[in-house]
């Protein structure tokens, strides 16, 4: 087992790309492993091969964050990561509000603003002076 003080703090870049890889590898899986139940919170969706494909997207996502935090590739981490994240909180903000997708929606958007914030973390953390 690591010991506390060796161990990488929330704010470091390999614990957020690892975090935020999990995340978005299981909200990609979702609705691969059961389009009902995704679509019972999120709302029918009429081309579900477009559903397909933005979830196969967030996974492929997720283990290249996985695989960057993992070979010390941080920066990539962090641009697939933020884009992700802007990305798909710039779709909600647009969509919910013009009645495409329901409101179940801000609910994404709120943790994309937090891995927004939380990248935006990691990133202060390594700017400042050692």
């Amino acid at each position: 087992m690591t010991p506390l003080s060796t161990r990488p703090s929330w704010r470091h870049p390999k614990v957020v790309a690892t975090s935020h890889g999990l995340f978005n590898i299981v909200g990609g899986a979702w609705p691969l492993l059961s389009i009902r139940s995704f679509e019972l919170i999120f709302g029918p969706k009429t081309d579900r091969w477009l559903e397909y494909t933005v979830a196969g997207l967030m996974v492929a996502n997720g283990a290249s964050q996985l695989a960057a935090a993992r070979s010390g590739e941080l920066a990539s981490a962090r641009w697939i990561g933020t884009g992700t994240a802007a990305t798909l909180l710039a779709i909600d903000l647009v969509f919910v509000p013009s009645g495409r997708l329901r409101w179940t929606y801000l609910l994404d958007a709120a943790f994309e603003v937090g891995w927004l914030a939380w990248w935006d973390a990691s990133r202060r953390r390594q700017a400042r002076p050692a």
